[in-house]
C-alpha cells in the first residue's frame, strides 16, 4: 500500500471512530423536556438502566408532569418495552399542583382502558394499593419527582421526593400493567408515548 492509499485508509478509520464516538456520546447526554432534565442512566435495584424516552403530559392546554421511561434496554417498539423484565422505572416530574384524587383517577382510568374486564378485575387489589400509594403523597405539587419502579424480587414501589410513598406492590406483571397506562393501546397521552418510545 503506497503512503497516499495509507493516508486515505487512516483518514476513513479515523472518520469512522469519531462517528462512532459521536453516535455513543448522543446516547449518553441527558433529555430536557420543559426544564426538567431526565439523565441518560440509572439504577434500580443495583440494576444499571438507560433512558429509553422522554416527554410531557398534557391535558387540554395545561403542562401536568414530565415522564421519562428507563428500561434494561432500549426499543422503540412499544411491545417490546411491555415484554421486558427486570428492573424498571417511570420517573414523573410535576409541572402543575394535581390533587391525590385526580392523579389516581387518571391513573386509574389508564389501567381501566388498557385492559379487558377480566384483566382489570383480576387486578383489583394492587389498584387499590396503588391508589392508597397516591393518597399517601397527597397533592402533587409541581416539581416534585415521582418514581414508580420495578425491583426484581420485592414489587412495584413508588417514590416522592426520595422518599418511599405507601407500600410495595407484590407482581411483575403489576409493574407492566401500570406501564401501559403510558405506553399501551390507549395511552393517557399519545404525544408523551411517542416521546416515551424515544421518537
Amino acid at each position: 500500500m503506497n503512503n497516499r492509499a495509507s493516508w486515505v485508509v487512516g483518514r476513513l478509520l479515523a472518520a469512522g471512530v469519531l462517528a462512532a464516538t459521536s453516535l455513543w456520546a448522543s446516547a449518553q447526554q441527558a433529555v430536557e423536556i420543559d426544564g426538567v432534565k431526565f439523565e441518560p442512566t440509572t439504577q434500580v435495584g443495583g440494576t444499571a438502566l438507560v433512558l429509553n424516552g422522554a416527554g410531557l403530559r398534557t391535558k387540554a392546554i395545561f403542562k401536568v408532569y414530565a415522564a421519562g421511561l428507563y428500561v434494561p434496554q432500549k426499543s422503540g417498539d412499544a411491545a417490546a418495552l411491555l415484554a421486558q423484565k427486570g428492573a424498571r422505572r417511570v420517573s414523573i416530574t410535576m409541572l402543575r399542583n394535581v390533587d391525590a384524587e385526580t392523579f389516581a383517577g387518571a391513573l386509574y382510568d389508564g389501567l381501566r382502558d388498557n385492559h379487558t374486564e377480566a384483566q382489570f378485575a383480576a387486578l383489583k387489589p394492587q389498584i387499590e394499593a396503588l391508589n392508597a400509594n397516591l393518597k399517601a403523597v397527597g397533592e402533587a405539587k409541581k416539581g416534585a419527582v415521582i418514581l414508580f419502579e420495578f425491583v426484581p424480587g420485592s414489587g412495584t414501589r413508588m417514590t416522592e421526593g426520595g422518599q418511599p410513598r405507601g407500600t410495595v406492590i407484590p407482581g411483575e406483571e403489576f409493574f407492566t400493567a401500570v406501564l401501559r397506562i403510558w405506553i399501551g393501546d390507549k395511552p393517557v397521552d399519545s404525544s408523551l408515548k411517542k416521546g416515551l418510545l424515544g421518537g
